[in-house]
């Protein structure tokens, strides 16, 4: 039977649990299911032109894509076939989109900064190589111009240091979300060192699910030839609720806000794959930032609640703060980066001093102060110094400072 983009498949009794196969028609699917009876395999794809009775083959092939240079400056689809009409591409390998992520023995603690440009992060929430950092908020924050923004700002590091390639995965965004990022690339020539990965609202669910694993693949390539990779996975809410529709449709038992019970695995097994190698495996990394969409910012939700103790450390953007004129809105109350200090620079960590502190004290005051109008000296010297720092981190959008220019910056203030 076929319908709702799920088949089932008799006859396959050999096949691989996540084996790709083939209908008749030429359309492709994966084998998610394995049953007593039959094997219900996700379509990639319309399902339109599969009949009842067709033949389906097995590829023999776990799920792969390609990997390596030659993908630099494109944009591919979940399974890595070029959509942005520039032809085929050229001389590429194939990874496996589902590997395990490194052991213990083959992995180093955190120690290089991975500069973003924002001096809200660099100073306060710093990241290193090899991190995973979760960049949460709601609609309309700002989310993605924190991670395009740290996409722009290795432009200008890339001619200095060792290069840092860029994996950007959409998943379930909006085509002109898409090519507007297919534009502003470009001009800041940072399409030379990035890969976009683009599964839109329009893509098949299969197609939502896969995207994420297809862009860790195609940055892992750089992590285990000894070079520097960051993978944007934009966002992670819409992976889980295509990964949700595919689970409901293959019949698997729904449990909290009717997510299957391997939720938490789908995501822990990817940001997993982010690390810093060791120097014996060639010391090359793989930096992951996630994007979760929360509703009316509400962090306990399941999702968020999941991915927040997979990560390490979250950058939490506001409402609130994007209206008052913070841009980027990032509450640093709430955000932390738990290994990036030890990567921090040591100039950054001289100048930024007690800042997160003074500013946490400043916002206690500060509701406060709405009260009362007569305010000690000490109170009011607080006040007046939260109130410059607030000014500090706002900068312009594709605007991303050097690390000398931070540095600068918040020495001044």
């Amino acid at each position: 039977s076929v319908g709702d983009g799920i088949a089932r498949v008799y006859g396959l009794n050999e096949i691989q649990a996540g084996e790709m196969v083939e209908f008749a028609s030429g359309v492709k699917g994966i084998a998610l299911n394995l049953e007593n009876e039959n094997v219900g395999i996700v379509v990639f794809g319309s399902d339109t032109a599969i009949k009842e009775g067709d033949l389906v083959k097995r590829t023999g092939s776990i799920v792969d894509v390609p990997a390596g240079k030659a993908i630099l400056g494109r944009v591919v689809d979940a399974l890595g076939v070029p959509i942005d009409g520039r032809g085929a591409l050229s001389d590429h390998e194939r990874r496996r989109v589902e590997v395990k992520a490194p052991g213990i023995i083959e992995r180093k603690s955190v120690h290089e900064p991975m500069q973003t440009g924002l001096k809200a992060v660099d100073s306060l929430v710093p990241i290193g190589r090899g991190q995973r950092e979760l960049i949460i908020g709601d609609r309309q924050t700002g989310k993605t111009a924190i991670a395009i923004d740290t996409i722009l700002n290795q432009k200008q590091i890339n001619s200095r240091a060792e290069t840092l390639y860029c994996v950007y995965v959409a998943i379930g965004q909006k085509r002109s979300t898409v090519a507007q990022l297919v534009q502003i690339l470009p001009e800041a020539n940072a399409l030379e060192y990035s890969i976009l990965v683009a599964a839109t609202a329009s893509d098949p669910a299969p197609l939502q699910f896969l995207a994420p694993y297809s862009g860790c693949a195609m940055g892992e390539y750089f992590r285990d030839n000894g070079m520097h990779a960051l993978i944007i996975y934009d966002d992670l809410s819409k992976q889980a609720v295509a990964y949700r529709q595919m689970s409901l449709l293959l019949r698997r038992p729904p449990g909290r806000e009717a997510f299957p019970g391997d939720v938490f695995y789908l995501h822990s097994r990817l940001l997993e794959r982010a690390a810093k190698r060791s120097d014996q495996t060639g010391a090359g990394s793989s930096t992951a930032l996630p994007v979760i969409e929360t509703q009316a910012g509400d962090v306990s939700a399941y999702i968020p609640t999941n991915v927040i103790p997979i990560t390490d450390g979250q950058i939490c953007s506001e409402t609130e703060l994007f209206y008052r004129g913070i841009r980027p809105a990032i509450n640093v109350g709430l955000s932390v980066s738990r290994v990036g200090s030890a990567a921090q620079l040591r100039a950054m960590k001289q100048v930024r001093g007690s800042s997160k502190l003074e500013l946490a004290q400043y916002r206690e005051v500060a509701a406060f102060a709405q009260f009362g109008s007569d305010l000690d000296a000490a109170t009011q010297a607080l006040l007046n110094r939260g109130a410059r720092l607030t000014e500090v981190p706002k900068q312009p959008q594709y605007s991303p400072l050097q690390i000398e220019k931070q540095i600068v910056v918040i020495y001044a203030a």
